[in-house]
C-alpha cells in the first residue's frame, strides 16, 4: 500500500468518525439541524470529495485539512472552557489532528523521500 493509499484511508476513516462524532454529540442539542449542518455535514462532503478520485481527491484532502484547522480550534476552546463537554472536545481534537495528518501525509512523503 503506497503512502497516498494509506493517508487517504486514514484520512477516509477519520472524517467519517469525525462525522459520528457530531452526530452522537449534538443528539439532544436545541438546535440539533443547525449543528449537524454546520458541524457533521462538512466532513462528509469532505469525505465524499476524498473518495471520488482523481482531482477531485486532492481537492477534498486540501480543504479537509483546511476544516481540520477549525475542528481542531473549536476542540482546544470547548475543552478548555466547558469542562462537561470535555470528552467529545479531546475526540474532536484527536480527530482532527488525524485528519491534518492524514491529508498532509502525501505532499510531506513527496518532498522527504530520499
Amino acid at each position: 500500500m503506497t503512502a497516498s493509499t494509506s493517508s487517504r484511508v486514514v484520512l477516509a476513516v477519520a472524517l467519517f468518525a469525525l462525522s459520528v462524532l457530531y452526530a452522537f454529540w449534538f443528539h439532544d442539542d436545541r438546535h440539533r439541524l443547525a449543528a449537524l449542518l454546520v458541524f457533521a455535514l462538512p466532513p462528509l462532503l469532505a469525505l465524499a470529495a476524498v473518495l471520488r478520485g482523481g482531482a477531485t481527491a486532492s481537492r477534498g484532502r486540501f480543504w479537509a485539512g483546511v476544516l481540520a484547522l477549525f475542528w481542531f480550534s473549536h476542540g482546544v476552546m470547548v475543552a478548555w472552557s466547558r469542562p462537561a463537554d470535555a470528552g467529545w472536545a479531546w475526540g474532536e481534537i484527536v480527530l482532527a489532528l488525524a485528519v491534518i495528518v492524514a491529508a498532509n501525509w502525501p505532499g510531506l512523503h513527496a518532498k522527504f523521500r530520499k
